[in-house]
């Protein structure tokens, strides 16, 4: 677990320039969801190799010659689509790529423990809970009002420790493309970092999850994999299970809380929770939040945190899975995240 002053460092990439990059030391899954197992998270688990931990973005990307940077001050990138976020990361060289559904559910599960979920740009300049814009503005409308406000000028509020340490933007100012995760038809489906970076339409790394196991599976390509998690919409409410018997291609919402995960596993649960996608404790930090989906859709893919002007809705637990994977939008954007190849060590500036 987490204890004291986090290593802030800058991180070159192939290119010599560098992004400033936030450490997160490894911790097990039962010191951050209840009754969860003494293993680590698996954001810290790359094959067979227990990552001491992993780098993260500071900042919400910007954008420069094609590649992704971690910079104070500026105004993010968006209007991208996921393969031009997740190219931008992985073209920096080997151990970059665009953060994980995995480690942002090791993030958003860490701040809850600690009750510590960060504010942020989510009501014109400032969080719904402060009285005063503290935050330099990027982007205003003269109709909408302050829209984007710069990567990492908010108050300490906005870190994700609330410690200046912390990593900041990760409640509202511009949703965020998640990678190794997506919707198939309603299946839920995982790319093992491990086996590749290939996170395409057709990449041949993509996995579905064992209801009754947790374990992945190769999934049937038509998102009818046998046993495999899927979401259904039953009264009203988003529902893991096996079977779909509601499928609409469009969005549809429920509170985040009033997810279920009716007939999986503890093992299955566990990895939703570790993905940020079920929490099934009472949690008053988390009301009026959503999950939006799409379970009809050939693809969706998945980006989290909300944006300006959605207030409480906005949040490290705000989950949307509606999107194709062409969507480039003027509120999503993206954030790098590294984990140092075998044998590997960065080139790296303490701060």
């Amino acid at each position: 677990m987490m204890q004291g002053a986090l290593e802030n460092r800058h991180l070159a990439d192939k290119t010599g320039k560098t992004s400033h990059m936030v450490f997160i030391p490894r911790f097990d899954l039962c010191e951050v969801i209840p009754g969860g197992s003494p293993v680590p998270h698996p954001a810290f688990v790359l094959g067979d190799r227990i990552l001491p931990g992993i780098y993260i973005s500071k900042y919400q990307n910007v954008m420069e010659e094609g590649l992704a940077y971690s910079r104070q001050g500026q105004d993010p990138a968006t209007s991208v689509s996921f393969d031009q976020a997740a190219e931008a990361c992985a073209a920096k060289g080997d151990g970059w790529h665009l953060m994980s559904a995995l480690e942002w559910g090791a993030l958003a599960l860490w701040c809850l423990k600690h009750d510590q979920l960060p504010f942020g740009n989510n009501h014109d300049g400032k969080d719904y809970r402060e009285d005063a814009q503290t935050a330099t503005v990027a982007f205003a409308d003269p109709t909408a009002g302050i829209i984007r406000t710069a990567t990492g000028t908010g108050p300490i509020t906005w870190s994700h420790n609330r410690r200046e340490d912390g990593i900041y933007d990760l409640n509202g100012n511009i949703w965020e493309w998640q990678g190794g995760i997506r919707l198939v038809r309603g299946e839920l489906q995982l790319l093992p970092p491990a086996l590749t970076n290939d996170s395409s339409a057709d990449s041949l790394s993509w996995r579905a999850i064992n209801a009754h196991t947790g374990e992945l599976l190769f999934p049937d390509g038509t998102g009818t994999t046998s046993h495999s998690i899927k979401l259904d919409y039953q009264n009203g409410v988003w529902c893991y299970t096996e079977a779909i018997n509601d499928a609409f291609s469009h969005a549809r919402y429920c509170d985040f809380l009033a997810v279920t995960a009716p007939g999986l596993s503890p093992a299955a649960k566990e990895l939703l929770c570790a993905l940020g996608c079920l929490w099934e404790h009472p949690c008053q930090a988390l009301e009026g939040v959503s999950l939006y989906a799409n379970n009809g859709a050939a693809e969706r893919m998945v980006f989290r945190g909300g944006r300006w002007g959605q207030q409480q809705n906005a949040g490290v637990f705000k989950n949307c899975f509606d999107d194709p994977r062409s969507y480039a939008g003027p509120a999503v954007g993206f954030r790098a995240a590294y984990h140092p190849p075998l044998d590997a060590t960065p080139s790296k500036e303490v701060l």
